[in-house]
């Protein structure tokens, strides 16, 4: 299966990425060919909304987007890799999700298998609650089947990670992917 891993976090070694890195371990193991697109990192630009592309279409703008819109229609499955950022997605993964609107018809119909990684410092669900929420209806509007999602509470730095169960159930994620 082809697994791409999109990265929404802007701190390149941050908590999110390390819990992604461990899903990726995981994934490989279990023989999958994972690929990752930097979305915090990329140059991409907001949807503005200007219908051009009837939600099957290309996108006005010319940026990052067209090689990830590649990247995803050929995958089998798409990882969501986020801190939580008052409560929800960072700015730079909700972006790259709502350039989704130029394919939506066809990303749709595709059946995408799709998981959800976060990382938050909080130690309660509640910090985690709201995302939670928005991914399922992102799947439920998308008709993607969600595998799984890893919601690391108490995953502040690196080291507060790394003494969780959270890199382990990443990594264990990664490898049940069927």
């Amino acid at each position: 299966m082809k697994i791409l891993l999109v990265q929404g976090s802007p701190h390149k070694k941050g908590s999110s990425n390390m819990l992604a890195e461990q899903f990726m371990e995981g994934a490989k193991a279990a023989g999958h060919i994972v690929s990752i697109f930097d979305a915090a990192h990329a140059n991409l630009h907001p949807c503005n909304g200007c219908e051009a592309c009837g939600m099957a279409g290309d996108c006005v703008q010319h940026d990052d987007m067209e090689k990830a819109r590649q990247s995803i229609l050929s995958a089998d499955m798409m990882v969501f890799v986020t801190p939580i950022y008052y409560f929800g997605m960072s700015a730079q993964l909700k972006m790259f999700i709502d350039r989704f609107y130029s394919f939506t018809t066809e990303l749709s119909s595709k059946g995408m298998k799709t998981a959800l990684i976060t990382a938050a410092w909080d130690t309660d669900d509640e910090a985690v609650a709201y995302l939670r929420e928005h991914y399922q209806k992102i799947c439920r509007y998308m008709h993607f089947q969600d595998q799984g999602m890893i919601l690391g509470t108490g995953c502040g730095t690196l080291d507060m990670t790394q003494h969780t169960v959270f890199p382990k159930c990443a990594y264990e994620l990664g490898k049940s992917i069927l």
